[in-house]
């Protein structure tokens, strides 16, 4: 009888076990070439150079990009924009072009980083107009590795707000090379040519994806990097090291200022990055602060036919989009008593409006009370006036007279839109159920599933043939949210463990969810494709930014239709 250990036993298991996954061929052979893979029960080793691994996660059956413990991404202390650059990076190598318009469509947004970060380190203020920042900017055209720095912090900028620390080493060309971000650029897009020209792969700069989805290719193709994509005109702009790195030959350029490409390395920098982060006084400002300083470039209407978005928090009284087709308002819509006459569509109620439909004014003998005064002895609701943030998880679940007070009060200032608090509506032969969940309830999914339950028992009644689109607020459990199982806010008990729902969705033509909630950022995904009930359902959670004024849903409603 073999051991246990006999590498043959281990190779027959591992095969086995990558079988049971339903693993293309093709990564199972690449997962067999690397010794290491036996170790490792989950994240099996794809595709590996001296910097980057493309690793598979046999548990949820994704594939991910990241850089080894040696490669040091940036010296600048809590720098968030990795991601935003990986994109960006990909883009360029794409659309260089389209890199260098987004660019000069911030200019301005630019040249005010630029006077900032110029002070951080002269200590002398100088005019956006100024031969300085004239100077700086031209040096960021000049430098393709800064530009698609520069383009990822712009797309971090009109996604998450306005960025304050550390501009220097951001912006700056002559304090851009201290921090290795150039040489982390090179090697990262030296990986992904070489990954994409090894196996039928996308690459967007987040997600990885095979290219083997029947009718998926070529939205697949549109999205991101792969073997058919063309880079020979990003590559004449590259510098010679990373074109060298890709290619493995050399092209003349024309000369610009000597880039930094080698990578930081902590094994050679590691003293030097632990006294950097050690002494490093945090300096940045809010990004609610800092937006008055920067004008939006971006066009504020959009044309959608049915426009999902979520989570605008809107703060200056009014919505900062406009719309006239049909809108899905998934919640978390007003922090200051937003009103608009002439949107039209569905809006479901989330945590914040809960606070926002209250009086401005603090003395509770106020006539504007009294439709509130029924709750004044609930904790929930003194938890809400004194402190919002802790009463989320004291809301109540299910139908409540309180949630009945707060849909009126935003019809009030929403006339065209329906409020659907435990309700549906049809629009353009689709069912909407809107399911009042302004928060994940996890302590108390029990009672709040039992609640999903029956409502959407009471609501979906005998049409079982319609398709059904399901709104709420937070999502109505792990199977149908975009929250990924690395975020902080993941929580892998909110999962559905009423067996009855599962039939209710195989029973009736529900055709997908769509939630808020989660500040999923646009750019990393605005909607996926899962199986819940035995079904292909589609889950959309379009969180608003300026460059996600939302997501149209018709290009999912039109798929469904044509199948």
């Amino acid at each position: 009888m073999k051991s246990k250990k006999d590498p043959i036993n281990q190779l027959v298991e591992q095969r086995n076990q990558l079988k049971q996954a339903a693993l293309p061929l093709m990564l199972a052979e690449r997962i067999e070439l690397y010794p290491e893979n036996k170790r490792r029960p989950v994240n099996k080793t794809v595709f590996k150079n001296d910097y980057f691994q493309l690793t598979y996660n046999t548990r949820n059956h994704s594939m991910a990009i990241s850089s080894k413990g040696d490669l040091v991404y940036s010296a600048i202390p809590y720098d968030t924009a990795r991601n935003y650059i990986q994109r960006a990076a990909i883009q360029y190598l794409l659309h260089p072009e389209e890199i260098r318009r987004y660019i000069e469509l911030h200019q301005t947004t630019v040249e005010k980083y630029l006077t900032l970060s110029i002070f951080q380190v002269t200590g002398n203020r100088v005019a956006e107009n100024s031969f300085e920042v004239k100077q700086a900017y031209k040096a960021i055209l000049q430098n393709p590795l800064l530009e698609i720095q520069i383009a990822g912090r712009l797309m971090q900028h009109d996604e998450t707000g306005p960025l304050s620390a550390n501009l220097a080493g951001k912006f700056l060309f002559s304090e851009n090379v201290k921090t290795g971000i150039a040489g982390y650029i090179s090697e990262y897009l030296n990986f992904v040519v070489q990954v994409t020209n090894s196996l039928p792969l996308m690459i967007d700069g987040k997600d990885v994806q095979l290219l083997d989805a029947v009718g998926q290719d070529q939205l697949l193709l549109d999205k991101g990097l792969s073997i058919h994509s063309d880079i020979e005109s990003a590559l004449s702009l590259l510098p010679q090291e990373v074109k060298q790195g890709i290619e493995n030959a050399l092209v003349t350029t024309e000369a610009v200022q000597q880039v930094n490409t080698k990578p930081l390395l902590r094994s050679e920098y590691c003293e030097e990055l632990a006294r950097t982060r050690e002494n490093y006084i945090a300096h940045s400002v809010h990004p609610d602060e800092a937006e008055k300083y920067f004008k939006n470039v971006h066009s504020t209407e959009n044309r959608n036919i049915v426009n999902v978005v979520s989570d605008i928090h809107a703060k200056e009284g009014k919505l900062p989009f406009v719309n006239r087709n049909f809108n899905v308002l998934v919640g978390d819509v007003s922090d200051s008593h937003v009103a608009d006459s002439e949107i039209e569509g569905l809006y479901v109620i989330g945590g914040h409006e809960l606070v926002d439909v209250l009086p401005e004014t603090t003395d509770r003998t106020d006539a504007a009370w009294d439709k509130w005064r029924p709750f004044f002895n609930y904790e929930w609701f003194k938890e809400l006036l004194a402190e919002p943030d802790e009463a989320w998880y004291l809301l109540p679940t299910g139908e409540h007279e309180f949630y009945e007070e707060v849909k009126a009060k935003i019809a009030s200032r929403f006339p065209k839109m329906q409020m659907l608090n435990n309700a549906s509506l049809i629009h353009d032969g689709v069912r909407y159920v809107g399911l009042t969940i302004p928060v994940a309830l996890v302590r108390r999914k029990e009672a709040l599933q039992r609640f999903i339950l029956e409502s959407l028992e009471k609501i979906l009644d005998e049409d079982v043939e319609i398709p059904t689109v399901i709104v709420s607020h937070a999502p109505l459990f792990n199977e149908l949210s975009l929250l990924p199982e690395t975020s902080d806010a993941y929580n892998k008990d909110y999962i559905c463990e009423e067996p009855k729902i599962e039939e209710l969705f195989k029973k009736y033509n529900i055709i997908g969810a769509i939630h808020g909630h989660h500040h999923i950022p646009a750019s990393s995904r605005r909607f996926k494709n899962v199986d819940f009930a035995g079904k292909r359902l589609f889950v959309v959670c379009s969180i608003y930014s300026k460059v996600n004024t939302g997501f149209e849903l018709m290009t999912l409603l039109k798929d469904i239709k044509k199948e």
